[in-house]
C-alpha cells in the first residue's frame, strides 16, 4: 500500500552544514533531480538514503514512492486513513501525507526524486544500518497502524522493552517503547569502533557514549537534530536484508 522505501527525509535549517556532516561520516550524495523548488540532497550508504530538506516539512518523515496516488488515497480513507498533504493534480507533483498514531510522518510521492544508489557505495563509518525506529508510546497499538501498510512482521520481542519489526516497502522498520528514543532514529551495527572514534574527534561530532537505547554504546548527532544510534550488534539478531525482487 505505501509503495517503495525511497528515503528518510529531514528538514535542515543549513543544507551545507547537513551534508558535510553525513559525508564526513562516508555517506556519499546522490545524484538528485530538480522536482522540489526547495535546495534538495540525497547522501546514501548504499542501502539507507537521507533526504535533506533545506525547508519546512514536516520531519523526520518516512518516504515511499507509489504510482497513481490518486487512487491510492480514495483506497486509504475508505481503509480510514486520515491524510495531513493530498496534492492529487495533473499539474503537480503529487504527494500524500500522513502520520501515524504516535504523530511520525510518513510521505508518499508519485516518483523518485534522486537516482538510486551505486551498489558499489561503502558503508559509512557508522558500519551496516540496520533499523529506522520509531518511537511509540504502545507498541502493539502502533502496530496495528502499521498492519495495513506494512503487513510483514519480522521481529516482535516483549521484553525488555516491546519492539516490534516490520518490512515496510523495502524498509526494515521499527516501533520501539524506549523511554530513551526521543524520535525516529537510525540503527547501525559497527564492525571498526576505533575508525568511528577517529573520525568523531577529527570532526567534533556531538556524541553521547551509552545513551540508553536497546544496548547502543553511542549515540551521534546531526546538525538537524537526526540521531545516528551504533550498536556492537543488531539488537533483535541478524539485520534483515532486503529481498529486490519482492513487490
Amino acid at each position: 500500500m505505501l509503495g517503495h522505501y525511497l528515503e528518510f527525509s529531514v528538514r535542515t535549517s543549513d543544507i551545507l552544514e547537513s551534508l558535510a556532516f553525513y559525508k564526513s561520516l562516508g555517506f556519499a550524495e546522490q545524484e538528485s533531480g530538480d522536482v522540489w523548488p526547495h535546495r534538495y540532497a540525497v547522501v546514501s550508504d548504499g542501502n539507507l538514503c537521507i533526504g535533506l530538506h533545506e525547508a519546512e516539512i514536516a520531519s523526520p518523515a518516512l518516504t515511499f514512492v507509489q504510482a497513481d496516488l490518486a487512487k491510492r488515497a480514495r483506497s486509504m480513507a475508505d481503509h480510514g486513513f486520515e491524510f495531513t498533504i493530498i496534492k492529487v493534480d495533473l499539474e503537480e507533483f503529487n504527494q500524500l501525507g500522513l502520520q501515524d498514531r504516535d504523530r511520525n510522518n510518513i510521505w508518499m510521492l508519485e516518483a523518485r526524486t534522486f537516482s538510486p544508489p551505486d551498489e558499489s557505495i561503502d558503508n559509512s563509518v557508522c558500519g551496516g544500518w540496520f533499523e529506522v525506529t520509531l518511537p511509540t508510546r504502545d507498541a502493539l497499538r502502533g502496530g496495528r497502524f502499521w498492519a495495513p501498510l506494512a503487513p510483514k512482521l519480522l521481529e516482535l520481542r516483549e521484553e525488555p522493552t516491546t519492539h516490534m519489526r516490520f518490512d515496510a516497502g523495502g524498509v526494515s522498520l521499527g516501533l520501539s517503547e524506549s523511554i530513551a528514543l526521543e524520535s525516529p532514529s537510525l540503527c547501525f551495527k559497527c564492525p571498526d569502533k576505533s575508525l568511528l572514534a577517529s573520525v568523531i574527534d577529527l570532526q567534533g561530532i556531538v556524541h553521547k557514549e551509552f545513551p540508553g537505547f536497546e544496548g547502543a554504546f553511542l549515540e551521534l548527532k546531526a546538525p538537524e537534530g537526526t540521531k545516528l544510534f551504533v550498536f556492537d550488534s543488531d539488537f533483535l539478531g541478524e539485520a534483515y536484508e532486503v529481498d529486490e525482487s519482492e513487490d
